[in-house]
């Protein structure tokens, strides 16, 4: 069965969602918001559309991405991110 991708706006609102639960200057890994959004089905399928999401939302200064800790560029980074509110 081929799965619909989740409209852009429903994983923007579930990575806030994850932020504001989690709380100020903690952080959440990417994949989380893909786990709540995939159910019970496979995960990785959703990571491409929460990455391009959080691409556009670091954009628009509604989120922070870090790599080892320090604030980076979505698009360059190369390693593990942590997503966090600015602040």
């Amino acid at each position: 069965m081929t799965r619909l991708l989740p409209d852009p706006s429903k994983v923007e609102k579930t990575i806030l969602d994850l932020l504001r639960r989690r709380g100020p200057d903690k952080t959440i890994c990417p994949s989380e918001a893909a786990r709540i959004l995939a159910g019970a089905e496979d995960f990785r399928p959703l990571m491409r559309p929460v990455r391009e999401a959080v691409g556009a939302m670091a954009a628009r200064g509604e989120l922070e991405v870090t790599e080892n800790g320090r604030v980076v560029d979505p698009d360059r980074a190369r390693g593990a991110i942590r997503l966090r509110l600015p602040g």
